[in-house]
């Protein structure tokens, strides 16, 4: 057997809301643990038992590549939740959130599907891109990142939720379920990029609403591309859709991002359409991200940034921001980070909030990086920079009772 990494998050119905010293129960593979939430709400990063590596980085249908777990969350005041169906992949963090609902008795219980690569799933429908017949009823002038993707969780038309998540949040949920976080980084930024343009050209043809639907994708692999409402998301792919969620496809001459398409390439293989596993395989043999994607789609496929990304207070300035720095860009990210610390006394607050970067502020950077499991370099990064932002608009919206 092989190690692999479980942090358990636990929430009061959002992120702006964690809870400290909630008990967890861990059940799976000879292993039986209970651990507590600290003040962000958050558990330590707990090993447990994975399969050998080898069994996700190729096309195989006797081994199941992770483990199985369960867990159960209780804390007092709160509905006891119950998750199984956790996967650990070996040498991989697992992150597991977990939102209670407050001052109900009871037990909410759910269990994870399958990962797409290893269940039985309708395969994909060949669809046809409908965005430049439509660009003149598109709801955005230009191509923007949306605050939220309303999600319908089953076929068109059927009756099932629809679930209102963060565009990123979306992109790592979909990506988390579609290929397996053990593989190269180049392979699952190609990935994502795909799972980025696909998303993106369904909002900008108005694919649904137009049809009279009141969300913006399926959850269903049939129509457009799997989301597990409450899965596990792992640290690999959280990391590259944290990077690079504002990209896109785009062809040359045309203004709408790219209908990416893509299967596994081993139970289909539509010609045109990205390979996950082929993905895999290039990536292993040195291919980047851009040229994995160029092969499959078109060697005149370029990768675009969205200059907007919408429900946020602004963007980022373009260039990193490190201690010694100053300005009016400095003294948003502090107040920001102020705020946010109100509902995560971990973060210090930074007095003064004077717009200079000094080691208060590294230091209350690099505490929310590791609250919010990005990469702890007291830099604000681009991703740093949006977390924080999609963090305080959260904050904001708990603290006015939106």
């Amino acid at each position: 057997m092989s190690t692999g990494y479980l942090i358990i998050e636990v929430y009061s119905e959002t992120e702006a809301n964690p809870i400290s010293n909630a008990r967890i129960q861990i059940l799976g593979e000879n292993t039986d643990q209970t651990v507590t939430t600290d003040s962000s709400g958050k558990t330590q990063r707990i090993s447990l038992n994975a399969p050998d590596i080898k069994y996700s980085l190729e096309p195989q249908d006797n081994v199941q590549p992770y483990s199985l777990y369960s867990i159960k969350v209780v804390k007092e005041g709160y509905e006891t939740a119950i998750i199984e169906g956790v996967e650990i992949f070996p040498e991989e963090t697992s992150i597991q959130k977990v939102f209670l609902k407050p001052g109900k008795a009871g037990v909410s219980y759910e269990e994870l599907p399958p990962h797409v690569l290893w269940g039985d799933y309708p395969e994909k429908l060949p669809d046809e891109d409908l965005s430049e017949n439509r660009k003149t009823e598109r709801v955005y002038p230009s191509v923007l990142i949306p605050e939220y993707i309303i999600v319908h969780d089953g076929t068109p038309g059927s009756s099932a939720s629809n679930y209102v998540v963060t565009f990123p949040d979306y992109i790592k949920n979909v990506a988390s379920s579609e290929i397996y976080s053990t593989w190269p980084k180049e392979a699952i930024k190609a990935n994502v990029l795909a799972i980025i343009s696909f998303t993106l050209n369904r909002i900008y043809s108005e694919w649904y609403p137009s049809k009279g639907y009141n969300y913006t994708i399926t959850s269903s692999t049939a129509y457009d591309q799997k989301y597990t409402h409450g899965r596990t998301i792992f640290k690999s792919i959280s990391d590259v859709v944290d990077e690079i969620f504002n990209q896109y496809l785009k062809m040359p001459n045309v203004s709408h991002p790219f209908f990416a398409q893509y299967n596994d390439g081993i139970k289909v293989n539509n010609k045109g359409w990205l390979s996950q596993w082929g993905s895999k395989s290039l990536a292993d043999q040195g291919y980047d991200a851009l040229r994995i994607v160029k092969y499959y789609y078109s060697p005149e496929m370029s990768i675009e940034e969205a200059n907007e990304i919408a429900g946020l207070p602004t963007s980022f300035p373009g260039k990193n921001l490190i201690e010694g720095s100053c300005g009016s860009e400095v003294q948003k990210i502090q107040n920001e980070l102020n705020m946010i610390s109100g509902s995560y006394p971990a973060i210090p607050k930074i007095i003064p909030a004077n717009g200079k970067y000094g080691p208060e502020t590294t230091k209350a950077v690099k505490k929310f990086q590791e609250v919010f499991d990005l990469p702890v370099t007291g830099v604000i990064d681009f991703a740093t920079w949006y977390k924080i932002s999609y963090i305080y608009v959260a904050v904001s919206k708990m603290i006015k009772g939106i």
